[in-house]
């Protein structure tokens, strides 16, 4: 079973949430609450598997608990459920450390996919969250992309194919049938590629990634 930690400050739609994971038979809800202090207190007692936090909310923020969680806890990972989709919290939130960010106009089969992915490792995010993404990435500001580039330069060049496929998105099955390599190899490229960027999960690599011109537009 996967262990879930559900925060946000409005009780009647964490109570929906909490029900629609309960409907996923490897998903189990171990713990909720209505405030970021509470979220990190939670994650303290638990030691979930995932955290499913809002952004905006009373006592401590969102960003505020993800950035401590993540610091104290970074082997739960958080997946942002939030109905703000904005450049105060996207890029801020996954840069800190979250694992997802989806809307919560998502389908519940978007929510359980997320917790999952986000358990195993793998980005996820809302299609809108994406596209905001993309958007805010390829804003040509000079200084940021300069010293995006320059970290790229320290991969080696099946490296930086590695990390082009995954700012288009893909999962390491969809990189190594891109690529002609062993999802194993993608894994051992990637890991040593997060090593040498400075990053700590898939998505802050994509950001990286996107930043300096790598991937689709």
């Amino acid at each position: 079973m996967i262990r879930v930690v559900v925060v946000d400050d409005e009780a009647l739609l964490r109570a929906g949430v909490v029900r629609l994971i309960g409907t996923a038979p490897d998903l189990e809800v171990v713990g909720e609450g209505g405030d970021g202090a509470r979220a990190v207190e939670l994650v303290r007692e638990l030691h979930p598997d995932a955290l499913l936090l809002d952004m905006q909310m009373p006592v401590m923020d969102g960003l505020d608990a993800l950035v401590t969680v993540h610091r104290e806890h970074p082997e739960t990972a958080v997946v942002v459920l939030t109905s703000f989709l904005s450049d105060e919290y996207v890029l801020p939130a996954l840069r800190a450390g979250a694992v997802g960010y989806l809307l919560k106009d998502s389908t519940p089969e978007e929510l359980h996919h997320g917790i999952r992915a986000a358990v195993a490792g793998d980005a996820i995010l809302s299609p809108a969250v994406a596209r905001h993404l993309l958007a805010a990435a390829g804003d040509d500001v000079p200084a940021r992309r300069a010293d995006a580039r320059r970290r790229l330069d320290a991969l080696a060049p099946q490296e930086r194919e590695v990390v082009g496929a995954l700012a288009d998105g893909l999962s390491n099955a969809e990189i190594a049938r891109r690529l002609y390599l062993a999802e194993s190899t993608v894994k051992a490229y990637l890991a040593h590629a997060m090593t040498k960027l400075g990053t700590v999960n898939r998505t802050q690599t994509a950001i990286l990634a996107h930043e300096a011109g790598l991937g689709a537009r």
